[in-house]
């Protein structure tokens, strides 16, 4: 037998005692208690502690002591002087093993029902998973709760979970939850309907009076219904003869998606590199990309000459296929494994890209698209992706208040 495993079956058969304080939180509370445990000279196994709304729930488990019951005697006394309720159980082993699949589930809402929250927890049962924690992310402008769930694998939860969020017009991401979670260096981003508000292409359509022709076949593209260098080069055609001027306008009227610089700023101060990759123009993602400190940026090349558009771009276009070998190559550059990447995007020519990330985000994506990646958010805050990676919104505000502007 080695060392470890007589460690642990010595730690399933020693008795222990759980020790539960509930409460009105206040100073002092768990140092009281906690003290009390120490003149006994026990062993603290296991705690943990949280406080809702201003009620204190504080869990301890301890190796028993011989005199257990008038350990429990003496925190009945310390309850009744501190007005609190303790409860004292006995038991036999450290904690229950841990169960093999464990996941990090993120669920959204906008608002978050009681009923929605309900029936996630109940398909969660059904599929003989446990949930061990629920921890608020954010309370506005959306809701964010974050379930730690064991005992099933996070395929299995992702496929019962992501029906149950539709039907309750949640948005519900199930992630592994090991330790590569908190490990995702690379953020890649698609640019237009996502980063930004709207198509650069059809900001530039207007311009030349095309609108509605160019939008048209936009939209197709984006559901996968027309090839998207065919469609790339017949919308680029209708800017034939614009005037590159043009670029500037488009470019000051652009409106970032909500959230976007609060999502890149407290990325970035954690030591995320940032990329975007888009099927519009260089012109535009450049400038984008030094707005914003983004770290790489690849886009299609409008052919300008004479200081007019001529209706081409210059040199291989950036599509489906495209987009994922630049992310492919923003991992190489900046070192990150392909695991430890986040893609996010919204059309059919992101799909591939999607796919070829550790994890990929459908964000206020066409339908073909969000049945294809690992998760999607239907909300319009880009900073909902954080809560993706673990971090709440009382962390991001947190930070800001504590970072000269």
């Amino acid at each position: 037998m080695t060392a470890q495993h007589e460690f642990e079956t010595q730690s399933a058969d020693r008795p222990t005692l759980l020790v539960t304080l509930t409460g009105t939180d206040r100073p002092g509370l768990t140092s009281a208690v906690l003290s009390t445990l120490a003149t006994r000279g026990l062993e603290v196994i296991d705690a943990e502690q949280v406080v809702l709304r201003g009620r204190l729930i504080l869990g301890v488990l301890l190796s028993a002591p011989r005199d257990h019951k008038n350990l429990k005697e003496e925190l009945k006394d310390l309850a009744s002087a501190l007005d609190i309720d303790i409860s004292v159980k006995k038991g036999v082993g450290d904690n229950e093993p841990r169960r093999k699949g464990r996941s990090q589930v993120t669920v959204i809402g906008h608002p978050l029902t009681a009923v929605g929250l309900a029936a996630i927890a109940g398909r969660i049962a059904d599929t003989g998973a446990n949930i061990d924690r629920i921890s608020r992310m954010a309370r506005y402008p959306v809701t964010a709760m974050e379930i730690a769930v064991s005992g099933v694998e996070p395929e299995t939860l992702r496929t019962v979970l992501a029906l149950e969020g539709v039907r309750q017009g949640l948005d519900v991401a199930v992630q592994d939850g090991g330790l590569y979670r908190r490990a995702k260096r690379l953020i890649v981003m698609d640019v237009d309907s996502t980063l930004i508000q709207g198509e650069v292409i059809e900001m530039l359509a207007g311009h030349a009076g095309r609108l509605e022709e160019v939008a048209a076949v936009t939209e197709a593209a984006m559901r996968g219904e027309l090839d998207f260098a065919a469609s790339l080069e017949h919308r680029v055609k209708a800017l034939a003869g614009l005037p590159a001027s043009a670029l500037d306008a488009v470019y000051e009227a652009i409106e970032f998606a909500p959230g976007a610089r609060t999502l890149v700023r407290t990325l970035k101060r954690l030591g995320y590199q940032f990329a975007i990759v888009s099927g519009g123009f260089s012109q535009i993602t450049d400038r984008l990309a030094a707005d914003l400190g983004i770290d790489y940026a690849k886009a299609n090349e409008l052919e300008i000459v004479n200081g007019v558009l001529t209706g081409r771009v210059i040199g291989e276009i950036v599509d489906r296929p495209g987009k994922a070998v630049a992310l492919r190559q923003f991992a190489q550059r900046s070192g990150t494994p392909l695991s430890q990447t986040v893609a996010i995007g919204d059309g059919a020519n992101d799909l591939d890209m999607l796919a070829a990330a550790g994890l990929g985000v459908a964000f206020n994506a066409k339908p073909v698209v969000r049945e294809a990646a690992d998760t999607h958010l239907s909300v319009p805050y880009l900073d909902t992706i954080l809560y993706l990676l673990g971090i709440s919104r009382e962390e991001v505000e947190t930070a800001d208040a504590d970072t000269p502007a």
